[in-house]
């Protein structure tokens, strides 16, 4: 049996209130589309007179989604297509509940469970995994460093093909640089720096 990967919990109410800001953000963009659509002008403030609801139903399933998501992963100290299930299933749930109606809100609940449950596990759109960050335990940054190590070429290499400057210097570079002053310029940068 594989090894699951160790849970860390999360801070699910710096998590739900950076989703609800997102989220309502991105309901203030639908109700000011919606408005300039109106046919009747309404002005600036028509965003939250008339389109107020669409902004507060953005905000309320992103803050629901959010929360659940983090909450029951906390509490099952896992993280996988379960939570995801019940969280999607609780934001639809608060978009149905706009609509007054049970049965349309049972609906939009199976349906936001069923498609981010398989949008989570399916690995997204294009099958790249979970883009979450997370914090290495088993030594993956020192297994990098190595690697890194491994490939890296030697100073003299990169001064061969680039070449000194750009903040790249060989050895010995400020002694080459007097030299060169000297006898270009003839200034003693040695005489130069002991009389300051």
């Amino acid at each position: 049996m594989a090894e699951q990967p160790t849970f860390r919990s999360r801070d699910a109410l710096s998590n739900t209130a950076s989703t609800t800001l997102q989220t309502t953000a991105f309901g203030a963009i639908v109700a000011g589309v919606q408005n300039t659509l109106r046919k009747q002008n309404v002005g600036a403030m028509g965003i939250l007179t008339r389109s107020g609801g669409i902004i507060a139903l953005y905000a309320g399933a992103g803050a629901a989604y959010q929360f659940t998501l983090d909450a029951t992963s906390n509490l099952r100290q896992k993280d996988d297509c379960y939570s995801e299930a019940l969280a999607g299933f609780v934001a639809g749930c608060g978009v149905g509940i706009a609509r007054r109606s049970l049965p349309f809100m049972l609906g939009a609940g199976a349906c936001f469970s069923t498609v981010l449950t398989a949008y989570r596990y399916t690995g997204g759109i294009w099958g790249i995994g979970d883009i979450r960050i997370q914090v290495d335990d088993d030594g993956e940054v020192e297994r990098r460093e190595e690697l890194k190590k491994l490939r890296r070429r030697p100073l003299s290499e990169t001064i061969e093909q680039l070449g000194e400057g750009r903040g790249i210097y060989a050895p010995g570079h400020e002694e080459r640089r007097r030299q060169r002053l000297l006898a270009k310029y003839g200034i003693d940068v040695n005489a130069a720096q002991e009389a300051a």
